[in-house]
Order: structure tokens, then sequence, then C-alpha cells
């Protein structure tokens, strides 16, 4: 899908100012405007439908997607900041994962991937393929809320998060809990890994560093009571009803047990990253790198 992204670009914009009109076309006849746009836009190569080590055939997504719910309206200028810690899902725990999500999907049909927003239940028709596509991708522990900010403010941002968190020591992270949340609208709910021991206390610190800096620039500020987690599926509406009903059947009958010492799966601290608009900055690296 990247692949394709970079041959046509990206439909959507950040910013209204970054998208351009399109060009007007010279007063011709059908047939020659025709064979302008066609020549303009050749049709992809099909090596890109089907990459080497990426999600395999992408007939899955054939099925339709689900529209899309904005957090907040786009306006012209504005850019949406996130500040997260990047998370990668350990290999060791990706098979009792898998297993989990592929019970739960059955119980709970409107379950998507996130991110990809593939529908999980097609995902699970092939183990390899639900490891690769729903597990094996780069997941998020929020630590402050995701807002639209404006261009003057972006450098200031940048380098006020960069002084207050640049200096981290090494940690690790526990997941020991599936969760359900929902967004403050109720458009969406979630199926999480919520972080309950190992790595709350840091965490929880970094988000009081975001939180100064979201208040010197009169953002939002995070959650009173933060609960750190990253989610791996996503319905659209609120199901937290019967998809926690799901959920807690299946911890009871699954190896994680429903006990919050027992680890779904552990990952060290990776550094803290900022996505404005589509650029990402680094905020401070892992301490492995340093």
């Amino acid at each position: 899908m990247e692949a394709l992204r970079a041959t046509y670009g990206d439909a959507s914009s950040d910013s209204d100012s970054e998208a351009s009109s399109p060009p007007t076309l010279p007063t011709k006849s059908k047939t020659q405007t025709e064979e302008t746009l066609s020549s303009r836009l050749p049709p992809p190569p099909l090596s890109l439908l089907d990459p080497p080590n990426a999600l395999g055939s992408l007939d899955y997504l054939q099925t339709g997607q689900p529209s899309r719910v904005r957090s907040f309206p786009h306006v012209e200028g504005n850019y949406a900041l996130h500040v997260y810690i990047p998370v990668n899902i350990p290999s060791s725990s990706k098979k009792e994962m898998g297993r989990f999500l592929k019970r739960v999907a059955t119980f709970v049909p409107g379950l998507h991937v996130v991110d990809v927003d593939v529908p999980l239940n097609i995902l699970c028709k092939e183990e390899d393929k639900l490891e690769q596509v729903a597990l094996g991708r780069e997941f998020h522990i929020s630590l402050g809320r995701t807002v639209p900010i404006r261009v003057h403010q972006i450098d200031s941002i940048v380098t006020m998060l960069r002084q207050k968190l640049q200096f981290q020591k090494r940690y690790w992270i526990d997941f020991n809990k599936w969760e359900v949340f929902v967004n403050d609208d109720h458009t969406r709910s979630f199926l999480s890994l919520e972080v309950i021991t190992g790595g709350l206390a840091e965490i929880t610190k970094q988000i009081q560093a975001v939180n100064e800096v979201y208040k010197l620039h009169n953002l939002p500020e995070f959650y009173k009571d933060p609960r750190p987690h990253i989610s791996l599926a996503w319905a659209l509406g609120d199901l937290s009803g019967p998809l926690k009903e799901v959920v807690e059947e299946e911890t009871k009958t699954s190896s994680f047990g429903g006990s919050l010492q027992n680890r779904i799966c552990t990952t060290k601290f990776g550094g803290i990253e900022c996505k404005i608009g589509k650029k990402t900055y680094k905020i401070c690296k892992s301490p492995d790198e340093l």
C-alpha cells in the first residue's frame, strides 16, 4: 500500500495549503482529453500489489472499507500532532496473541486491524498472515492527545519536547491486560493491550512532561487518569459491552490467565517520537541507541 501511495501520492492532506488545485486542461476533443489523462496516470506495476515481505495478496482489501471518522475537523493550515512511544511486539508473543485475536473475532465480526483497516476475521483464515498484518507492525503508546496545531507552533513544540524528554533511562514495558476502550465521541471501539505494572510509572512521568508542553501551547492535556496501552483492532460504534464480555471470557480460558502478573508480552522502551502532519520527529532515542 505504501508503494501505491508513492506512485500516485496520498489523496489526503494534513493541510489544505499543501493541496494544489487540479490542472486546467486545454480545450480539446473528448478523445484527446482522455489520451492526455491516461498518459499522465499510467497503471501501477502489478508487482506493487504483491511486494515481497509485505502484506501478500491484497484480495481481502476488496471487501469494502468502513469510513474513517476524524477526531477533529480538518482546518486549512492545521497539522495533527501525536506524541508516542513506538512499540513492536516480540515474535515469541505473536502466536498466542494471534490465537486470542482469532477467538475474539469469531464473536465480534466487525473488528478491523488498526491502521491497515483490514477485517480481522478475513485475516484469521491464515495464521501467518494474521501474525504478519495484525501483529507485525509498529504500535504506539500515546503520551498526549492527538490535536491540531498551527505551523508556527511546530518548532517550539518539538524543541520543548526534546528538552523535557531527551534523557530517559532504560526500562521494560509489560502488557498485562486485554482491555476495551471507546473514543470520546463513541464512534469507535478498540481492542487493546494495557500497561498495568512494568513501565507504568515511567510512562506516567513522560505523559506529565508532554502535558507541560501542551499547556504552554494552550493545547488540551491528556486524560487525568491515563491508562497507557496499544490498540490492535477497532470496530465502528460503541461495542464496549459485548466486546468486553467476550474479552473477559476468552481471557479466562487463554494461557494468559486472569492474573495481572501474567505478561501477555514485554518490550523494551523504544524511545519517543512525535508525528506532526506527515513528518516524524525523534524526541529521544532508545537508551540502547545511545
